[in-house]
């Protein structure tokens, strides 16, 4: 990027600990910045994850990995041994405290808890349940730990239910897998991958170590209503609405335990902190721009 006080180009480097889906839509949008670089770990690479470095449990991070990075990001899950990027890098990532001027953790708004639909913001302690929500929480709070005990400019992004290209609504309306569960009342609420990297990206602009966020859109919705909304764009007819107590015979423990949890997430800091506009307030308008690009891509296709 450019510095306006010196007119020289200032080098950036950011790190991924973790280069899937949220981590990409971020890597895109700063690869398009005179100045940036980008690099990150995989757990297996192929010719399509070229200049990544492989990281998990049994391959350590090269210590020159992390050589000229001034950003970090670390959107690897915890597990119930705690945080694999902590484990096996923290000595490494305290020992360079000097050189980041801005890291991320990327939690989820599930370490909240069950708030039977109320809303809850970043002033809300967690309440997360047993599990990987609980998981995250501890992973907080490590990660905050290194700002209060080393400096380290550390942030946290709790994100809501991500969709976005090729992960959304419309493509499980198409595919036939899209299903209404009848739920009245239980809201969620979600957040398109592309905000999710603006509101990163604002964050890098205006650090505030220490500082945790609520990632989500403007409205809590029902998963029925989403798909509704999916199957009105597409133009299918919408899949009956299933009861809940039946429904859940069916269906895995994950899926049981998002319907037992309920709460309205509010966004109001990354607005007035950070300055963002969402681009996808709504789901409506999430899944109208996925649309027109499908049609438009289908339409290349063909010609």
């Amino acid at each position: 990027m450019w510095c306006a006080t010196c007119e020289t180009l200032v080098s950036n480097k950011l790190f991924c600990f973790g280069f899937g889906y949220s981590a990409q839509a971020l890597a895109a949008q700063l690869r398009a910045i005179p100045g940036w670089r980008v690099s990150g770990t995989h757990r297996e690479l192929d010719a399509d994850k070229a200049g990544l470095f492989v990281f998990d449990d049994t391959h350590p991070l090269p210590t020159p990995a992390l050589d000229d990075v001034t950003h970090l990001l670390i959107s690897a899950p915890p597990d119930a041994n705690g945080d694999p990027v902590l484990r096996a890098c923290a000595a490494e990532i305290i020992r360079r405290s000097g050189q980041f001027s801005w890291i991320g953790y990327l939690s989820s708004t599930g370490v909240y808890g069950n708030r039977d639909g109320g809303w809850v913001d970043e002033n809300d302690a967690p309440r997360p349940n047993p599990g990987r929500s609980t998981w995250r929480a501890s992973a907080e709070t490590d990660w905050l730990a290194l700002h209060a005990t080393h400096g380290l400019p550390v942030h946290v992004f709790r994100l809501a239910g991500i969709y976005g290209p090729g992960r959304n609504g419309l493509v499980d309306v198409l595919s036939g897998a899209a299903r209404r569960i009848d739920r009245p009342g239980h809201v969620f609420s979600r957040i398109h991958v592309a905000d999710i990297a603006a509101v990163l990206q604002a964050s890098m602009q205006r650090p505030n170590p220490g500082a945790i966020y609520n990632v989500c859109d403007d409205e809590p919705a029902e998963s029925a209503a989403v798909t509704a909304y999916a199957c009105q764009l597409t133009g299918v007819t919408p899949p009956p609405l299933i009861p809940y107590a039946l429904a859940q015979a069916e269906m895995s423990p994950m899926a049981r335990s998002f319907y037992l949890e309920c709460r309205r997430v509010r966004n109001a800091r990354i607005k007035r902190e950070l300055g963002v506009n969402l681009i996808y307030p709504s789901y409506r308008e999430g899944l109208s721009a996925l649309w027109g690009e499908m049609k438009r891509q289908a339409s290349l296709s063909q010609e």
